[in-house]
């Protein structure tokens, strides 16, 4: 019940803030459905009395002006309500349209804002994937739910009239409708606790198989999949999970088609018990001809008044359990601590960074990455990290942009705990560019200078002309305003590799941040080109502090400290002058190592 309350106040807050017009919606539909349910059980007993009375006798004349007006109440009625419901409903469509893409908006904002930890937790993905179809077809969303609502204050508006009517004419008809409705109920409880554990079950399975088949649509992984014939492989893993799937909804129908049929066996009964004790009262006079319809009408009606309200308490509890999985999404637990301490402007010293003991293992492994690091980076100072893949060189500066909080030890911005900073203020210190980068399907000045208002174009293009993207996005169609990739624009273009990777250092370039990060983003770029990127970015960053992270050691050269990380800390940690002359050293090693790869290279040319 805890769910299905948290759920439900939380949907009516959310729609008495955003759409208010819904509850007048609401209220429309109210009055015209419980006017036309009481007129469909009144009129046909007042018609038919009327009727009778001039069948046995009684001079058309004066009956007839109730019949035409019974007749003309009957469908004036019908005409006013469907006119005045089908304004609310269309109304209400619309809201609940809105209210549709207002979750999907809200799920993806969360999503954007929540720990980066959070990115590559497959609990955390599976809960993304329970908010998005809990909040869609299987909830009915904000208005499916309150629809639910609707449905049981109608019904119980339109359960007393009725009732009020039975126990006058039929009396026995109550325990009959009522006792029916209990076996019916327990049945329909059966059903949704069924349908609610093959929602869970199906949740993961939906997330794969819609990864899959994402996969197979995309240009992105088109050339991989063709030149490594993987949509054999792609199609059989998709055709695995839809087996998976279909197997969950065979189990589900098997486990509930006895409690359908129960349902369907207790309709029957309940139907025939009912009529019967009608009838015997028409026959023997007991009531009219018109109570005869009346009671039959508020039998029916009775019982899908009751069916009605217990079927909408059980869809809500349904469907909120559903929807709680958004509920639970928007306040998944943060996996951070943070902060709310301002970073002080310290003038010409500017920020010293410090690793104090740092230990890291990600979550869920028992493996440590990196074990009792001590580093010091000081304001302007230019530090290279090097080392062979796994030995933490990326999990250090995801550490140190706060993507992942320390095991053990602390790291210190200005002799302060970084835990202790405001997130946000304390990222606005960084401009990183990854080696798994990502540009957006938006405008090349977009990707370059996101979320800002204005673009200082002088700065704009200074930055991409010592990137050496300059010339190019000048040859676009568009210029700067040239959408990149095709997915909302035909006329967008595909950069190259290295026209991604100098758009993607451009961005950091103009973020302007005291503190710059090259994680391996010139991988794809040859040495020369590598290189110049490099002397460029040196000579740009100035008095900036930069960490550059590379295989090739050319950058080490432009460096004030070059740091050697393996065996899960820093082994090595100097000059380049210092450290490639260290006898039997690490650094010393992949240097002359890659040096005689490019002799041999030049020799063979």
């Amino acid at each position: 019940m805890r769910e299905v309350k948290r759920t439900l106040a939380f949907m009516l807050r959310v729609a008495w803030r955003e759409k208010p017009a819904l509850f007048v919606s609401y209220l429309i539909l109210f009055v015209g459905d419980a006017v036309v349910a009481m007129k469909n059980v009144l009129i046909p007993k007042l018609l038919l009395d009327e009727l009778m009375l001039v069948t046995e006798g009684a001079p058309l004349s004066a009956h007839l002006r109730l019949i035409v007006l019974y007749a003309a109440l009957h469908v004036v009625i019908d005409v006013l309500v469907r006119a005045s419901n089908s304004v609310a409903e269309r109304t209400k469509g619309e809201i609940s349209q809105w209210f549709q893409q207002y979750c999907d908006m809200m799920i993806g904002e969360h999503a954007m804002k929540m720990d980066f930890e959070h990115t590559e937790d497959p609990d955390a993905l599976d809960q993304l994937n329970k908010a998005r179809e809990g909040m869609s077809w299987y909830s009915g969303g904000v208005v499916g739910i309150l629809d639910c609502v609707y449905q049981i204050v109608l019904n119980v508006a339109v359960l007393g009239g009725v009732t009020t009517l039975i126990f006058t004419r039929c009396p026995l008809l109550l325990p009959i409708q009522v006792a029916a409705l209990v076996v019916i109920s327990w049945l329909t409880a059966r059903n949704n606790e069924i349908e609610t554990r093959s929602f869970i079950g199906l949740s993961k399975s939906n997330r794969i198989f819609s990864y899959v088949l994402f996969q197979l649509a995309s240009f992105q992984y088109g050339k991989d999949i063709r030149l490594y014939d993987s949509s054999r492989m792609m199609g059989d893993r998709a055709r695995r999970q839809s087996d998976e799937m279909t197997d969950i909804w065979k189990k589900r129908g098997i486990e509930q088609i006895r409690y359908t049929w129960g349902i369907d066996l207790v309709n029957v009964l309940r139907d025939g018990v009912g009529y019967f004790y009608i009838g015997m009262l028409a026959v023997r006079r007991v009531i009219s001809v018109g109570d005869f319809t009346m009671c039959v009408m508020s039998a029916t009606q009775l019982y899908n008044s009751l069916q009605n309200i217990i079927f909408n308490v059980m869809e809500i509890k349904k469907r909120c359990n559903y929807a709680y999985q958004f509920v639970l999404f928007l306040d998944y637990p943060a996996a951070m601590q943070t902060g709310d301490r301002s970073l002080v402007d310290t003038g010409s010293e500017g920020h010293v960074i410090a690793f104090r003991d740092v230990s890291f293992r990600y979550p869920r492994s028992e493996k440590y990455v990196l074990r009792h690091l001590n580093l010091t980076i000081r304001q302007g100072e230019h530090l290279s990290i090097v080392g062979l893949n796994g030995a933490g060189k990326t999990t250090f500066i995801k550490l140190l942009c706060r993507l992942y909080e320390v095991t053990e030890g602390e790291i210190c911005i200005d002799g302060v705990n970084i835990m202790e900073y405001a997130e946000e203020e304390y990222r606005k210190l960084f401009a990183v560019v990854f080696q798994d980068f990502k540009l957006f399907a938006f405008s090349l000045r977009e990707n370059v200078a996101p979320g800002l208002e204005t673009v200082d174009e002088k700065r704009l293009e200074q930055v991409l002309t010592q990137t050496g993207l300059y010339e190019d996005a000048q040859k676009l169609a568009d210029g700067l305003d040239t959408t990149i990739y095709k997915s909302f624009d035909e006329k967008g273009v595909e950069l190259s590799g290295g026209q991604q990777q100098k758009t993607a250092i451009s961005r950091a370039l103009y973020r302007d941040a005291p503190i710059v990060i090259l994680d391996e983003p010139t991988a794809a770029l040859d040495p020369i080109a590598e290189y110049e990127i490099y002397r460029q970015f040196h000579t740009l960053v100035g008095g900036k502090t930069a960490i550059y992270i590379s295989h090739r050691l050319s950058s080490c050269r432009f460096c004030d400290h070059i740091a050697v990380f393996a065996e899960d800390t820093v082994k090595e940690y100097g000059t380049h002058d210092e450290l490639v002359v260290r006898e039997g050293g690490i650094y010393a090693e992949m240097f002359h190592a890659q040096a005689q790869y490019y002799v041999d290279q030049g020799a063979m040319n």
